[in-house]
């Protein structure tokens, strides 16, 4: 297992968190500034990333994950992505928190099964800086943060071996590899099966450095070159394209990691549970139901009355409010990250009970958690965070 996992996962899901909440907040500002109720102004949106990526690339905090250390367990990384994503004035209800993470974590699982080397890992976490990088450029010194971070992922992974970073993105594989969550926008592309799991092309350019499979070469005891065969690949291969650029600024090539996102279509990302069992290829109007869980990415935005003088925004995963406290009461991400849900169209008030009384469970876990600093080995990186 590698130790240096925690920089990448946290700066290229961190870079999925800002896609998916600057698509949405510029969908819904119509306002110049804050005159409208429940709409969020422009000042507003750049804000938001200028906190959430200020407290994301706080040195005290990257100095802590650049240490060597294992990778984090699924509920402390929600729970630390769930504590940057609330650094501004943003708010999101525990079921539209699930639903953002969900949404994070296969975007970066469909990015590392299409990483061309282990290597390219680094050119889809420097896509992500560079994306993220432009979201602050109004403010110097967020940007000289996110530099400063570059800088040390550069000087940290750039003596990196081959096999150590085949060792890192085996390590990251390993970690996603329970996780199936559908997404509409990949299953709409044809890039995910209906079970949730992602299909690799058979075809394109082939990794930097490698040669197109295909030909078999035969060589004497002296070296030479005897005979060629070839033999079917079963794909349609070609020569790799130029390298990527591993330096401070420069042009990736790939195009991994960048925002897959777009304004106009808001409704191919949208998530959904995989099923147990795919018996047939009728349409179901329950599977319908299901690819449209989120009617929206995030909707209905709308203010949020606090005791402070400043105001603060709720934002909702969900197309409505009651559809978020559905979600709410059937557990939190990690359980529908790796378990199986059926999703019925009539309520079903002791199933509701049922599972109100297991998420309650959830809950009384999590405050023994925090009591019991010993318990979770990101504790100390928790509450690290309390004091940003």
């Amino acid at each position: 297992m590698s130790v240096r996992t925690l920089p990448l996962v946290f700066i290229n899901l961190g870079g999925e968190m800002l896609y998916i909440l600057d698509q949405r907040l510029r969908a819904q500002n119509t306002s110049e500034d804050n005159s409208e109720k429940g709409v969020w102004s422009e000042n507003d949106r750049k804000r938001v990333m200028n906190d959430i990526v200020g407290t994301l690339f706080s040195k005290a905090f990257m100095d802590e994950l650049l240490k060597p250390q294992q990778l984090y367990s699924n509920r402390t990384l929600k729970t630390v992505l769930n504590r940057i994503a609330h650094a501004s004035i943003m708010r999101l209800n525990p079921a539209s928190m699930d639903r953002l993470y969900e949404l994070m974590i296969m975007a970066f699982k469909y990015q590392l099964f299409l990483c061309p080397r282990p290597k390219d890992l680094l050119l889809i976490t420097y896509n992500h800086i560079d994306s993220i990088r432009e979201f602050v450029k109004h403010t110097p010194a967020v940007v000289n943060q996110v530099d400063e971070t570059h800088r040390k992922i550069i000087e940290v992974y750039s003596s990196f071996s081959e096999g150590e970073f085949q060792l890192l993105r085996q390590t990251l594989l390993i970690f996603f590899q329970d996780m199936h969550v559908r997404v509409s926008l990949f299953l709409k592309i044809k890039v995910q099966n209906p079970n949730g799991r992602f299909v690799l092309s058979t075809s394109g350019p082939v990794p930097h450095g490698i040669e197109v499979p295909g030909l078999i070469r035969t060589f004497n005891n002296k070296g030479r070159e005897v005979r060629r065969s070839e033999f079917p690949t079963g794909g349609s291969y070609t020569s790799p394209i130029r390298e990527g650029s591993f330096d401070l600024h420069g042009d990736r090539v790939i195009r991994l990691g960048m925002d897959m996102y777009t304004v106009n279509h808001p409704e191919e990302t949208h998530t959904s549970k995989a099923p147990s069992v795919k018996t047939h290829d009728t349409p179901n109007l329950l599977a319908k139901e299901e690819l449209n869980l989120l009617a929206r990415l995030m909707g209905s935005v709308k203010a949020e009355s606090t005791a402070k003088a400043e105001t603060g925004f709720r934002i909702n995963l969900f197309s409505t409010d009651e559809e978020e406290e559905e979600a709410g009461a059937s557990g939190g991400a990690e359980e529908s990250l790796f378990g199986v849900i059926n999703i019925q169209a009539m309520q079903d008030e002791q199933a509701a009970s049922e599972l109100a009384r297991i998420a309650g469970q959830f809950a009384d876990d999590e405050e023994e958690l925090h009591e019991n600093p010993s318990g979770n080995k990101g504790d100390d990186l928790l509450a690290m965070m309390d004091d940003l």
